[in-house]
């Protein structure tokens, strides 16, 4: 058994075990509700007897109503016991269903921001799925299939030997025959299902890649390329779907050729021991009954076994994301971050994304209590990096980042976020209401405190607009909102937030001038009192910082004023200043 199935199985039983009486109740009513039907055709065989034995009516009839009195008793203890094991397991299973979720969505949302970057978002809410879905027809297999099979088939061969030795014999070999040659020609399945599987997701992650940027395939007359691409993949697909289908078909040919020799076989040997007189009437009846249930539970065997494999082949793609170590974790024992100043200090930071390319070298900075600072660069330059450090996206490489002296890579990555408030350069919203995402910066925040941000960040001259105003919701990512829009109710979140700390990336570059000098009074409201770090390319939204920091490859080129820098002949910051004065870059 392959390492990740062990680890499925595993991740499925850490589950499961935490309900273990329903659990055993369960596996405890379906065996003995699966051996009630090895008993009922004593009875038949019984009652075959009694009627061929020849006696008068009248003194076979009590003895044949008490049979079928007793074969009535015998079905309604198994019907009874099935009723007790469904209504366990409409428990057990949506219980064990929705914790399968719940430690997906933890575990993956615990993943670095890394993590998704190299992810298609459509590919692992498929894995969830899958791997929920997994657990439940795993199960379904186990306990209502694998496990009555079992019961019966074992219980038919200790009546065969116990009663008709060589058609025991008969039955064994047949049986060991046929699960060997099932199980083999299962495994071989076993490849195909893998390799459709991950076509499947393949395919998955195609669709939910064009659908993402469909605006762009409009825009570039990219349909016909991309309906091509896609084309090409669920042709793949279905020659994959063929061959695994045809593959069933094949298996199903071999089952039912074994079935037809065992008929043959049992039947043939029972004649002789009829004739021997050792075999009645009713002995016929018995072996028949037990010959197809063998038939129905066996028949079924294969195809159950292809259904676990077929699902294991699915669970396990999310199974080795959650066997995956998250890249950025808690320290142990660490403790949450207090701030008292809001004092900021980068020491010696390195960072680099592979190894190859070193993307902050040597970083040295501090920012102090209220300071307001610019980023200023060529594209490439790191600012962006450097944001992704201070919420601990990633990791340093090496050196360290403080906030009041404690390094933020030894304090809860909660505690550090809630420290520090975010306006990113291209806000992505939930599809949700307008007041639910500016909420989200202060859940626990009043209606009335969200009207307050809101006007303040100058959101509420768009909302009021809008039909259904704050109770508008807005799309996935926010895409009914224009980008402007999404800013403002960025910057509404983080006025709500109210953290010490304040991040902004590029928090109006997707604003006119006009917007942009309406937000820019919001944006100074905001700064107020906070340690503040500006990111941007309009060097016209930096001008008022105490400092500008001017980075080029990883590294600090030059400190100073708007003003300091200017009178810099020859400098980084001078040229770009003239870029953009020049109207090359706005």
């Amino acid at each position: 058994m392959k390492i990740i199935t062990k680890q499925t199985y595993k991740v499925f039983w850490q589950h499961a075990v935490r309900y273990r009486l329903l659990f055993w109740i369960i596996v405890l009513a379906i065996a003995l509700a699966a051996i009630m039907p090895i008993i009922v055709p004593f009875y038949y065989k019984k009652f075959i007897d009694v009627v061929v034995a020849g006696s008068s009516v009248n003194n076979i009839v009590e003895q044949l109503r008490n049979i079928i009195w007793f074969i009535l008793l015998l079905n309604g203890i198994e019907w009874l016991l099935y009723r007790v094991a469904s209504y366990a397991n409409n428990y057990f299973q949506p219980k064990v269903i929705s914790d399968l979720y719940n430690t997906s969505f933890d575990y993956l949302h615990h993943h670095s921001f890394g993590f998704f970057i190299n992810r298609f978002v459509g590919a692992l809410v498929r894995k969830v799925g899958r791997f929920v879905r997994g657990f439940e027809d795993i199960s379904d297999s186990l306990y209502w299939n694998l496990l009555p099979t079992a019961v019966r088939v074992l219980s038919v061969l200790i009546v065969m030997f116990w009663l008709y030795p060589l058609l025991g014999f008969i039955l064994l070999g047949w049986t060991i025959l046929y699960l060997t040659i099932n199980y083999i020609l299962t495994l071989r399945k076993l490849k195909l299902d893998e390799a459709a599987a991950a076509m499947d997701s393949r395919v998955t992650g195609y669709l939910a890649d064009t659908i993402t940027n469909n605006a762009n395939v409009k825009v570039f007359v990219g349909l016909e390329h991309e309906r091509a691409g896609f084309g090409g993949l669920t042709q793949e697909q279905f020659l994959l779907t063929k061959k695994s289908w045809n593959f069933d078909s094949n298996i199903e040919s071999v089952q039912g050729a074994f079935m037809v020799i065992l008929e043959f076989a049992v039947f043939y040997a029972a004649i002789s021991l009829w004739q021997k007189g050792l075999l009645t009437v009713g002995g016929f009846v018995l072996i028949q009954s037990y010959i197809i249930q063998v038939f129905m539970r066996l028949w079924d065997f294969g195809r159950v076994i292809r259904r676990i494999y077929r699902n294991l082949a699915d669970a396990e793609e999310m199974v080795e994301i959650l066997y995956t170590p998250h890249q950025v974790k808690d320290a142990p024992g660490a403790e949450k971050l207090i701030v008292t100043k809001g004092d900021v200090e980068f020491k010696n930071v390195c960072f680099n994304y592979s190894q190859e390319l070193d993307v902050i070298n040597d970083f040295n900075l501090q920012v102090t209590r209220g300071e307001k600072v610019g980023l200023v660069g060529p594209s490439g330059a790191g600012k962006s990096t450097l944001v992704s450090l201070i919420f601990r996206f990633f990791d340093v490489t090496s050196g360290g980042i403080f906030i009041d002296g404690q390094n933020i890579s030894q304090v809860t990555q909660e505690s550090l976020r809630n420290q520090v408030s975010l306006v990113p350069q291209d806000p992505v919203l939930f599809h949700r209401t307008l007041l639910e995402n500016i909420r989200y910066g202060r859940r626990d925040a009043s209606d009335e405190e969200v009207v307050v941000a809101a006007k303040l960040a100058h959101c509420d001259e768009f909302i009021n607009r809008l039909p259904q105003s704050y109770q508008t919701f807005v799309g996935e990512r926010g895409i009914k909102l224009s980008g402007g829009e999404r800013q403002r109710v960025a910057i509404a979140r983080a006025i709500l937030k109210n953290a010490p700390i304040l991040v902004l990336d590029e928090a109006t570059s997707s604003l006119d001038s006009h917007a942009e000098s309406i937000i820019q009074d919001a944006l100074t409201n905001l700064m107020k009192g906070r340690t503040t770090i500006v990111i941007a390319h309009r060097l016209s939204t930096i001008m008022k910082m105490n400092r500008i920091i001017v980075l080029c490859q990883g590294k600090i080129q030059e400190v100073g004023s708007h003003q300091e820098l200017l009178k810099k002949s020859g400098g980084l910051y001078q040229s770009l200043w003239r870029l953009q004065a020049g109207g090359f870059i706005t």
